[in-house]
């Protein structure tokens, strides 16, 4: 087993953060339905990013971790469509997709 090829857990946790930090300002600065629900996904990516290195580390032969990450996987899928959805009747019905702009969802 050649240890040199294997990369260290700190790493993947500095991964999974900046993941998870680029997603949360995309969703605190932008004004776009569609950049926040990017931004949402990446910080569902970096949660499995998480799951999977964790797994690795500290159960090397178990497949917890990727199981929670598949299932995450599917959820962000339902998530997306019934997302996108919603984001093409508003833009139909509106006309824009910026949060500023809508005022019928705020009451």
């Amino acid at each position: 087993m050649n240890l040199s090829s294997e990369i260290p857990l700190q790493y993947m946790l500095v991964l999974s953060t900046l993941v998870f930090f680029i997603g949360l300002v995309s969703i605190i600065i932008r004004r776009n339905l569609i950049t926040m629900l990017m931004g949402i996904e990446l910080m569902l990516n970096a949660v499995n990013i998480n799951f999977v290195a964790f797994n690795h580390y500290l159960f090397p032969n178990r497949l917890e971790g990727h199981f929670f990450t598949m299932i995450i996987i599917a959820i962000a899928a339902a998530e997306a469509a019934v997302a996108i959805a919603l984001i093409i009747n508003i833009y139909r019905k509106v006309g824009t997709v910026s949060v500023d702009d809508i005022e019928e969802l705020k009451y």
